[in-house]
Order: C-alpha cells, then sequence, then structure tokens
C-alpha cells in the first residue's frame, strides 16, 4: 500500500494584512454558520493565509529611491556643468563607467534576489545615468544637449531597459521621460495651439491602446498606460475648450505626423488582437481625439466683454463632452479596479467646471452671484456624477451576484 501523505503538496501560505485577514475570518464564520461550507473547508481556506503588517510606506525604501534620484540627477548636472577639469574624452569614459557600474550592479543584486527596494535603488541610479551618458556623448561630439532628440534616446533605452528587466524604477523613468519628448519634440519644430490638442488626443491613443495590449501580460505596466491616458484624455478635452486655441489652424510637420501614425498604429494593433469589450478603450480615445480636434477649431472670438449665442454653444459642448468623458473614465475605473482614474475624473470635472463657470459666467454676472451660479453648477454636476457611478457600481454587483449564482448552479 502506497502512502500518499507524503506525496502531498504543502499548502503556501499567503502574506495579507491583518485587516483582511479579519475580514476573511469573519466572513468564513458567517458561511459556516449558514452552512455554506463545513467547518473543514473554512479551516482549510484560512490556513492559506497569513497575518502581516505591510507599511504603505516604508522609510527604507523611500530614502534608497531618493538617495538614488539626487545621485542620478547630480550625476546630468556634473555633465551640465561641463566638469570642465576633465577632458571631454575622460568625461565620457568617467560617466560611461558609472552608468554601466549601476546597470551591472543591479542586475547583479537581482540575480542574487537582494531586497527589492535595493535593486529598484540600483536600476534607478542606471536609468538616470543613462540619460548622463547620453548628454555627455552629446557634448563630446558637439551636439547641442538641449535638443529632444535626447530625451526621445534616453525615454527609449530606459524603456527597453524596463521591459527587459521587468523592472519598474526604468519603466517609469522611460515613461516620465517619453512623455516630455512626446510633446517637446513636435513643438520643437511648430508651437501651436491645436497642436498641442492634437498631440494630447494622439497621446491618449497611443496609451489607451498600450494599456489594453499589456493586460494579461504585464498588468503593472498597463497600469500606468491606462492611468497616463486617462490624464492626457481630461487634458486634451480642458484644451480644447479654451476659446481660439486653435484659431492658428495646424501646422504639419514630420514628428506630428509620426505621433499620429503611431497611435493609428497601436490602436490597430490593440483592436486586432484584443477583441470584445476591450476595444472600447482605444476606440473610446479615438472619439477623444476627434472630439477634442473639432471643439479646439470651433472658433468663437477672444472678447471676453461680451457673451453670444456662439460662446454659450461652445462651452455647453465642451461641458457635455467633459461630463461624458468623466463619467466614462469612472466607468473604466471602476469595471477596471483602477482609482486614479476615478480620482483624476472628478479633480478634473471640479478644474474644468470652474475654468469655464467663470469663463461663461463672469462676464455675465458678478460677486456673490457668480460663486452663487458656480455652486450650483457644482452641485448639479455632483449630484449627476455621483449617481452615475453608484449606479455603474451596482449594476457590476448585480453582474458578479448573477454570474456567482449561474456557477453555483
Amino acid at each position: 500500500m502506497t502512502d500518499t501523505s507524503s506525496s502531498s503538496p504543502a499548502v503556501v501560505t499567503r502574506p495579507v494584512a491583518p485587516q483582511q485577514l479579519a475580514w476573511l475570518r469573519t466572513e468564513l464564520a458567517d458561511w459556516t454558520s449558514q452552512g455554506i461550507i463545513s467547518e473543514e473547508q473554512a479551516t482549510r481556506i484560512s490556513s492559506r493565509y497569513r497575518s502581516e503588517h505591510h507599511a504603505r510606506i516604508s522609510v527604507g525604501r523611500v530614502l534608497l529611491y531618493l538617495g538614488a534620484g539626487f545621485v542620478g540627477v547630480g550625476l546630468i548636472w556634473l555633465v551640465a556643468a561641463n566638469l570642465d577639469e576633465l577632458s571631454p574624452i575622460a568625461r565620457f569614459v568617467t560617466v560611461a563607467t558609472l552608468w554601466l557600474a549601476f546597470l551591472v550592479g543591479g542586475e547583479v543584486l537581482a540575480a542574487r534576489r537582494a531586497s527589492p527596494p535595493l535593486v529598484g535603488a540600483a536600476r534607478l541610479l542606471a536609468s538616470l545615468g543613462a540619460g548622463a551618458v547620453l548628454f555627455q556623448a552629446a557634448q563630446s561630439l558637439q551636439v547641442p544637449a538641449y535638443e529632444p532628440r535626447l530625451v526621445g534616446l534616453w525615454s527609449a533605452g530606459t524603456l527597453l531597459h524596463g521591459y527587459l528587466t521587468r523592472s519598474h524604477m526604468p519603466f517609469f523613468v522611460g515613461l516620465v521621460t517619453g512623455v516630455v519628448w512626446w510633446f517637446w519634440q513636435p513643438l520643437w519644430d511648430a508651437p501651436n495651439g491645436l497642436t498641442v490638442v492634437l498631440l494630447l488626443g494622439a497621446g491618449t491613443v497611443l496609451a489607451s491602446s498600450l494599456a489594453v495590449l499589456h493586460d494579461g501580460w504585464i498588468d503593472s505596466y498597463a497600469w500606468a498606460w491606462r492611468t497616463v491616458g486617462g490624464g492626457m484624455a481630461l487634458l486634451a478635452l480642458f484644451a480644447a475648450a479654451i476659446p481660439d486655441i486653435g484659431s492658428d489652424g495646424v501646422e504639419w510637420t514630420t514628428w506630428l505626423v509620426v505621433a499620429l501614425v503611431a497611435a493609428g498604429v497601436a490602436a490597430v494593433a490593440a483592436v486586432l488582437t484584443r477583441p470584445g469589450l476591450r476595444v472600447l478603450e482605444p476606440l473610446g480615445a479615438i472619439v477623444v481625439l476627434v472630439v477634442a480636434t473639432l471643439i479646439a477649431l470651433w472658433t468663437t472670438g477672444t472678447d471676453t466683454s461680451s457673451v453670444d449665442a456662439a460662446d454659450w454653444g461652445h462651452a455647453a459642448v465642451s461641458v457635455i463632452a467633459y461630463v461624458v468623458l468623466a463619467v466614462g473614465l469612472v466607468a473604466l475605473g471602476t469595471v477596471r479596479d483602477h482609482p486614479p482614474l476615478i480620482w483624476m475624473a472628478m479633480a478634473g470635472l471640479v478644474v474644468f467646471t470652474t475654468f469655464q463657470s467663470f469663463a461663461v459666467f463672469a462676464p455675465i454676472v458678478t460677486g456673490a452671484w457668480l460663486f452663487v451660479v458656480l455652486g450650483t453648477v457644482f452641485l448639479a454636476t455632483g449630484f449627476l456624477f455621483d449617481r452615475a457611478r453608484r449606479q455603474l457600481a451596482h449594476a457590476l454587483d448585480n453582474d458578479s451576484s448573477a454570474g456567482a449564482e449561474g456557477a453555483a448552479r
């Protein structure tokens, strides 16, 4: 007779916060009392989790990241100061050596399973050091170090580092520098209000499509891309609502066309490879791009002393579009369990409503009445916003309950 007790797999316990474990045990006791599960099943479920205190903000982690950030920025600052005491070749060799030390050191620490904050700090140093190497190389080759293409190369390198190592610090540096380059490069050639709107809209399409493409692959990166996409969508409609921002038209440049094409390619890839309801994200982002462009092209004049029907129409359409976008982001944040989208939508709606209220009502009513009108607008908008959020959450709860009942049957 074979003894199977020794071959049974060991139960791997999962650390959870004490509040979560207390909630789970309370629910298990309730389910046991109702006869939904047996006491043995409740004990087996509870044994899979252990209480562990998780500090929301680790002092050591913060100090490591701050130290790495200061050192990295200091390297870039030293490059900007030209390091006059050294020759160009010596400067480049010094900075490149430090960058390679940080890069290799971070990966060695990761291979030896060192503390994650320590590995993250080393990789952050390597990401910032990559920028220092690029700027120093540009100076050594007598290339202007203030051009946006260097930031673009810096972003590409750190994003590649982040994807190859699946590390957050290089990805974060690459994402931030990539967003800076996204706007700086086209505006370097043609600073234009409508160009800003187009870049914000195209950035919404690109980031939202990349978020969908990362779902189920690298979820943390999908979270970051989705946050960027939501922020750019809110900024796109906000900028488009500024009176006469598109009065000068658009000046087409190579980089602006590249940005729009990149956004289009990402959207097509998301639609083709992620069928189902997920395609609503890139499609919704395309709608934001189109609506923002049309609103920006709608010129009504810049005379704030008189508000005519065209001004009222422009403001009304802008407000309706922004409210629809805010509600859509709340829905997306609820479905995707992405709280930053919800908070960004609410904060953006407050700022946008304030801006539009002062722009439209200030020339008509003044003093205390202006605050009465503004408060009324806030109350109405907040009521509709909260009602839509509650109805969506209620509908999702009903769908979840129905799905659970169907699975039980």
